[in-house]
C-alpha cells in the first residue's frame, strides 16, 4: 500500500494506471446497474474521465 500511494505522489505510471482502471471499471459498473438514477446518469462522465486520465498517464515515466 506504501509502494502504491508513494507511486501516486511521485507521479509512476502503474499506480495511476490502476486508479484510471478502476475508474473505467466503475464507470461500467455504474452504467449496467439498475436500480440508482444517479448513479447511472454520470457513469459515462467517470468513464470519461478514466480513459482521458488512462491515455494521459500512459505518458508518465515507470
Amino acid at each position: 500500500m506504501t509502494g502504491f500511494i508513494n507511486g501516486l505522489l511521485h507521479f509512476r505510471r502503474g499506480a495511476w494506471e490502476m486508479l484510471a482502471s478502476i475508474l473505467i471499471a466503475l464507470g461500467v459498473i455504474m452504467l449496467m446497474q439498475p436500480f440508482v438514477l444517479s448513479l447511472f446518469t454520470y457513469s459515462f462522465v467517470v468513464t470519461l474521465i478514466g480513459t482521458v486520465m488512462f491515455i494521459i498517464v500512459s505518458h508518465f515515466p515507470e
